[in-house]
């Protein structure tokens, strides 16, 4: 924050009097609307989860959505559920390994065939193979990480890319972790690769401006399924100190996810928002 001089207005306050103008951003739109009406957006690890909760919003607010996942019972699951969602959008599931390029590229080719444009690309898969010291990590498991965490989501941005976006503009949303931001004691390698993700939001951001909008969520520790044996017996001591004293959910990041496909962020790229209750902003050797 810039302090102003003791008389000194901010450059866009508005004089007592003055009426304020008309400045809806392009692509804005009303709270309520459908923002992303007729829009297609692919979701990798969109079957259970944070993914399946985005594409469940993004359904929500009026788009087609494809899910891409590895397993054909998980995808069949999801898609039945997303049908029970309001909304008049069509689901497509993709059998697809968000580590494998050319898996990448068939979801691409199979999304464009059958709607014609990707406006949306959701980079949400992941994968953590390892917990343990840094020093102890074998070259396998660090390899399955980047492939599909880190690298992953370059090929697919790259997909979406050259399919759609390059030529009608676009959307991307990756999904990190608050894991890149701090330090773990177990988790080190994973975290690196979430933090590998917040910078590559920046430079995708300007590599792809002005045609294509890049950025990303860092969630905290989200009631999951999957992260059910991590946060379900020790709930209360996660949050006692969170200055928003709860964990969060998976609409929490739908609803951040929503915000960054639509019209609403339309002047907003390369940019993180971290969702995680306050977390990052407790000090540091203060008790209580």
């Amino acid at each position: 924050m810039n302090p102003q001089a003791p008389e000194a207005q901010a450059p866009d306050a508005q004089a007592p009097d003055a009426q304020a103008p008309d400045t809806q951003a392009p692509g804005a739109q009303a709270p309520g609307v459908r923002v992303l009406d007729g829009q297609v957006a692919v979701i990798t690890g969109g079957s259970r989860g944070i993914g399946l909760g985005i594409a469940k919003a993004y359904r929500l607010a009026g788009a087609h959505v494809v899910i891409a996942a590895r397993r054909p019972d998980g995808l069949a699951a999801a898609r039945a559920e997303l049908l029970r969602v309001k909304g008049d959008g069509e689901v497509h599931e993709v059998v697809a390994h968000a580590g494998r390029p050319e898996d990448a590229e068939r979801c691409a080719e199979e999304t464009m065939e059958r709607f014609g444009r990707l406006d949306v690309l959701v980079n949400n898969a992941a994968t953590n193979p390892y917990m343990g010291p840094l020093l102890d990590l074998d070259p396998p498991r660090a390899q399955k990480t980047v492939e599909v965490n880190q690298y992953g989501m370059v090929v697919w941005t790259r997909c979406a890319w050259r399919a759609w976006m390059r030529e009608h503009g676009g959307a991307v949303v990756n999904i990190a972790s608050v894991g890149g931001l701090v330090v773990d004691p177990y988790i080190g390698w994973y975290n690196a690769t979430k933090a590998a993700m917040l910078h590559l939001t920046r430079q995708l951001a300007y590599e792809l401006g002005p045609h294509a909008r890049v950025n990303a969520i860092a969630p905290g520790l989200i009631k999951t399924e999957l992260a059910r044996a991590v946060w379900e017996t020790r709930e209360p001591v996660l949050t006692a100190k969170l200055p928003l004293r709860r964990l969060g959910t998976v609409e929490d990041v739908a609803n951040a996810a929503v915000f960054l496909a639509s019209g609403a962020s339309s002047w907003m790229t390369g940019q993180t928002l971290v969702l995680d209750g306050g977390a990052t902003a407790l000090p540091i050797g203060v008790e209580g």
